[in-house]
């Protein structure tokens, strides 16, 4: 014997304004909770390529400085000097002799002085950890580029 399941009208309709609110509130969430771009991260800055590059992870107390292709220095975004940079970071290992590190963001367009005179401030001023960061590339670059 079959039984007859009776649908009522209220099951029919389905209201969404509990989904709704959900949704927005969960993008109200990840709005809120996502981390946005650093300003230096947002320069138009093509890194030459490397095979063994690794993401770079953020350090809470390294300084970025931003190279592009004319040769200008950025730092946090604006243009600055060689003195400047160099009393920013007389300053900054001042607050933190031991632990400083500096992040040196070249266009691969970019001449090469530009690099070994931040590196040079940095030797002047004390900062022993700093690094060019590259991005990775494919691994027949090399292979090509010796044929």
């Amino acid at each position: 014997m079959a039984v007859e399941i009776k649908r009522s009208a209220v099951a029919g309709t389905l209201s969404l304004t509990p989904l709704i609110d959900v949704v927005f509130l969960l993008l109200i969430f990840f709005l809120v909770t996502s981390e946005f771009e650093e300003q230096e991260r947002r320069l138009d800055i093509v890194l030459p390529t490397a095979t063994s590059a690794v993401p770079m992870t953020s350090k809470p107390r390294e300084v970025v400085v931003d190279i592009d292709s004319e040769g200008t220095l950025y730092l946090g975004g604006e243009v600055t000097s060689i003195a400047k940079l160099k009393t920013l970071l007389d300053a900054a290992v001042a607050s933190n002799p031991t632990n400083q590190t500096v992040v040196i963001r070249a266009d691969q367009a970019s001449s090469f002085q530009p690099v070994v005179s931040v590196m040079d401030v940095c030797n002047r001023t004390g900062v022993s950890d700093y690094s060019v960061t590259t991005t990775e590339g494919p691994a027949d670059a090399d292979a090509s580029a010796n044929r």
